[in-house]
């Protein structure tokens, strides 16, 4: 008898909890979203994000060039043309992956 009488009080309370919850859950995404939005229309965020991603594609470049010179010569074959040929499209214009989309 006390066990059922504590699995209905702990199933009421899960219960309140859930629609009390849900109610102001949904109204602090909403602000959170809002929030969100404003910070990502800002100039200045958005010209410090541009900045990164410029910063780290210029980073990966060059460790890309150092590494592939320093274990080139240590790679199979296969692997080497496969590098050389990533060189050679990457110096010729903007790189385009697998599926043929920028990297811009």
């Amino acid at each position: 008898m006390a066990a059922m009488r504590y699995r209905l009080t702990f199933v009421a309370g899960a219960v309140l909890g859930y629609v009390l919850g849900t109610k102001a859950g949904r109204e602090r995404y909403e602000q959170m979203k809002r929030s969100a939005l404003q910070l990502a229309q800002n100039p200045a965020v958005r010209n410090t994000a541009e900045s990164a991603a410029q910063q780290s594609r210029e980073f990966a470049d060059k460790a890309y060039h150092v590494m592939s010179d320093k274990v080139g010569d240590r790679m199979p074959d296969s692997v080497a043309q496969r590098v050389h040929a990533l060189r050679e499209r990457t110096a010729h214009g903007p790189a385009e992956d697998d599926w043929g989309t920028s990297n811009t």
